[in-house]
């Protein structure tokens, strides 16, 4: 291919002859997905096939595409089911204590569409995590991972929505 068209000769009968006696050579032999169909080939057309492709090549979750409140709302409805593996009350409380400082970093420089993200509740996930975690232990051993916090009463919030 490092040849030049030759003046007088048309581009497409050109490329067409390189192509010829590239087949004649056998340079087209062999090449990997020979007589494949064509990934994609009667799939309707997206106009969003490169950013999924890129995700799929780099293993990134679709919602780092998110904006920042529906990600972090996503975030919210997935707590629980994050803090089901933690082992100690303390380590719940962290993973809570970041989302919300996320949270409350999103709620005072707002960016994205208008939507409703609230602090995550960290007594009651807790309440939840404990709970689960007895319901899971089917051994009437004791539970030494979390010292047994005094009964106080629920603060109620001065502003609902």
């Amino acid at each position: 291919m490092g040849e030049r068209k030759p003046p007088g000769v048309t581009f497409e009968s050109w490329v067409e002859r390189q192509i010829r006696t590239a087949q004649e050579r056998g340079d087209f032999d062999d090449l990997p997905g020979a007589g494949k169909p064509l990934p994609g080939a009667g799939a309707p057309l997206d106009e969003q096939w490169w950013i999924k492709q890129q995700i799929q090549r780099e293993g990134i979750s679709g919602d780092a595409l998110l904006p920042t409140p529906l990600r972090l709302r996503r975030e919210i409805e997935r707590l629980p089911e994050t803090v089901a593996e933690l082992t100690t009350e303390q380590a719940v409380r962290e993973v809570a204590g970041e989302l919300n400082r996320r949270i409350v970093d999103h709620l005072r420089f707002p960016e994205g569409p208008r939507v409703a993200v609230a602090p995550v509740e960290v007594d009651a996930l807790v309440e939840q995590w404990r709970s689960q975690r007895s319901q899971r232990s089917d051994s009437s051993e004791p539970d030494f991972t979390t010292a047994p916090q005094p009964d106080k009463p629920r603060r109620r919030r001065w502003f609902r929505r």
